[in-house]
């Protein structure tokens, strides 16, 4: 439809959105995303709270990046978060991280994202980068907003790429994107797979922020 093409033509990447933002977005796009779900329950509140102490921790690393498809108003289409290879949390932020999911989500939230990192540690290769999320708007998946914005951070992001995911449909879709499988953990109900994205020496990587930007 011309108004969907038109609609497309003025979507823009913001290389700084705002995390906030980005938690709510996320929690939408997780409702059914196995880990998340196996961490947080079924409940939209307890998911938000997890984003929020999650992507608000995360914002405090050195190098960490956001990247969001935004509309011409500014509203998120989808959300992205990367870490930078070897960056971690220092103790005191880990520590009011695990607070504020304790308080916000409850010990069962706490205690399985603590397994799901512990059974995760290692897996990347040396120097990559970690894709902690991408997500979509519910209302837009399987309308290219997801395919937009992961090309973007692929093309933008300086080396290897590493990601893990529970749901196995995401990985098909991944090998798409020059993915290739390293390994599965058994995680309780989960099957977690690792996987890395290597480019090519003839692949050229853009280190700034593409000509449309205005914020993992």
């Amino acid at each position: 439809m011309p108004e969907d093409l038109d609609a497309a033509a003025s979507r823009r990447i913001d290389t700084d959105p705002d995390p906030a933002a980005c938690a709510e977005l996320l929690a939408a796009a997780f409702a059914r995303e196995p880990a998340v779900s196996w961490i947080c329950g079924g409940a939209h509140s307890a998911r938000a709270r997890w984003f929020r102490a999650t992507l608000r921790t995360h914002a405090g690393l050195a190098g960490a990046r956001r990247t969001a498809l935004v509309d011409p108003d500014g509203r998120l289409l989808a959300a992205a978060v990367l870490t930078p290879p070897g960056a971690t949390p220092p103790a005191g932020a880990r520590a009011l991280w695990a607070a504020r999911t304790l308080m916000g989500s409850g010990p069962q939230a706490l205690g399985r994202t603590l397994r799901y990192l512990d059974a995760t540690e290692g897996g990347a290769p040396a120097g990559a980068w970690t894709l902690e999320f991408v997500g979509v708007r519910p209302d837009l998946t399987g309308r290219g907003a997801g395919r937009t914005l992961l090309d973007h951070v692929l093309t933008t992001t300086p080396g290897a790429v590493h990601l893990t995911t529970a749901d196995p449909a995401n990985v098909p879709l991944y090998r798409h994107f020059g993915f290739t499988t390293l390994g599965e953990t058994p995680l309780g109900p989960l099957t977690v797979t690792s996987m890395a994205r290597v480019p090519s020496p003839s692949r050229k990587v853009h280190e700034g922020p593409g000509p449309d930007s205005s914020p993992r």
